[in-house]
């Protein structure tokens, strides 16, 4: 592309919410800096403040507001200054933003993201707004950030969902399900293994819906598998993995794959969201928890050692004591390795915003305590039996603490820290574990 702006901008951004929102980021910084642009990681140098949001839970819009407020206070003192909000709260609040806070130049919804480069090419940015979907096809797909060598990567293989979970919000902020064209995302992924990538992570609402009613099975075989087929023949490319699955979408192809594609890591995130079959119903979740114990079994059966993480939303309308301890009984059942917990916050716009919320706070605080605790105490007997275990790990880079630290992951998500030198970044490593905290591993640096 090479875009030349003539009056270039500092940017500083900072993203909430998933990882389709961090994908969504490293497409802008690449498209950013293509056009000319600085991307800075302070706030008190910057021209220009983005924030790239989400509305999936209450908590995660509460603090981006906040922090709007912050760099609004921060912008008063400095003249020029912009401020945008981007995102799926951009899309899901839209004007009320601008009388949330009048000092906001620009509100892009997701959809729209890829506009944001040639709208600040303009001296004059003042209160534009770009919501739904975009005007023409998004030509940033398979732009990239080199400058940071990251050896891991994510490739957004779809847009948007057609579920209608009685509580996402996410069908309204990113619509419905479009997919790339299979060609185009082996060739991006191509080009990351060539640019050095070891590990790509395919990235959809619903990943394992990619191609649903678009493009063929071919002999019993989902585009989705196909893909994953694709991708796992990139010379180069080491590791593959996907976020994030629907239970929906776990048919017989999928579980096979993990077992016979060498490069398609051992871990599975498999959201259940209840244990209860009373509250999947509630919540439009179209299994049963019969349906993800099948799963589970079939999975654990293909690949033994595989890990299993979850999601799960605790103080549901109208979910009783019943139906939390059928959630407790699920977790305690399967021993996920990892669970991400919420407390359901009614979200505007969803079916279940025009519920009574009829769980007290201070019961959704227990019952998410007692799941939190469960899950502890999974993950440190999952820990604890490392110790002494010799892993390969692909080191992704230096550790937030600790001088001569690195940080990386093992084939099973398992995050790895150790002592070590630059030189090893992107690298495979093999490591002796010797100790161990909740979500994290310590080792030891045996070879590479």
């Amino acid at each position: 592309m090479n875009v030349r702006v003539s009056f270039p901008r500092k940017i500083f951004i900072k993203t909430y919410g998933c990882q389709m929102n961090v994908r969504d980021s490293e497409r802008l910084v690449a498209t950013l800096i293509d056009y000319g642009h600085e991307i800075v990681d302070t706030e008190d140098v910057a021209d220009v403040y983005i924030l790239n949001t989400c509305s999936v839970r209450e908590q995660a819009e509460i603090k981006a507001i906040g922090k709007a407020g912050h760099l609004l206070r921060k912008k008063l003192r400095r003249s020029g200054v912009l401020l945008g909000i981007v995102g799926c709260m951009a899309e899901n609040l839209a004007e009320n933003l601008f009388k949330l806070n009048s000092g906001i130049d620009f509100i892009v919804g997701p959809r729209r993201i890829g506009e944001l480069p040639a709208i600040l090419t303009s001296e004059n940015v003042n209160r534009v707004v770009l919501l739904g979907e975009a005007n023409s096809q998004d030509i940033t797909e398979a732009m990239h950030d080199f400058s940071r060598g990251n050896v891991c990567a994510s490739v957004s293989i779809m847009q948007g969902c057609n579920m209608r979970c009685s509580y996402c919000i996410v069908p309204k902020t990113r619509g419905v399900e479009t997919y790339r064209p299979m060609e185009s995302i082996v060739a991006e992924c191509e080009i990351l293994a060539k640019r050095g990538v070891k590990e790509i992570m395919l990235l959809g609402q619903i990943v394992n819906n990619y191609g649903q009613n678009a493009v063929e099975f071919v002999n019993n075989r989902s585009p989705f598998v196909r893909l994953l087929e694709r991708v796992d023949n990139i010379p180069g490319l080491e590791r593959i993995r996907y976020m994030s699955p629907h239970p929906k979408g776990f048919r017989k192809d999928l579980i096979g794959a993990h077992c016979r594609l060498k490069k398609l890591c051992p871990s599975v995130h498999l959201p259940v969201q209840s244990g209860s079959d009373r509250i999947l119903g509630a919540m439009r979740r179209p299994y049963t928890r019969a349906r993800v114990l099948s799963i589970v079994g079939a999975l654990r059966t293909s690949v033994p050692d595989i890990s299993l993480t979850t999601d799960v939303i605790v103080g549901y309308p109208g979910e009783t004591e019943e139906d939390f301890q059928a959630t407790v009984d699920l977790l305690n059942g399967v021993k996920f390795n990892m669970a991400f917990i919420f407390k359901y916050s009614p979200r505007a716009g969803t079916f279940s915003a025009t519920l009574p919320d009829s769980v007290s706070e201070s019961e959704k605080d227990r019952r998410n305590k007692v799941l939190l605790d469960i899950v502890q105490r999974h993950s440190i007997e999952h820990n604890k039996m490392m110790v002494g275990r010799v892993v390969e790990v692909l080191v992704e880079g230096h550790a937030k603490r600790g001088e001569n630290k690195f940080c990386g992951c093992t084939k099973h998500g398992d995050k790895v820290i150790f002592d070590g030198q630059v030189t090893l970044i992107g690298k495979f490593a093999n490591i002796k574990i010797t100790d161990f905290a909740i979500s994290v591993l310590y080792g030891e640096l045996l070879s590479t």
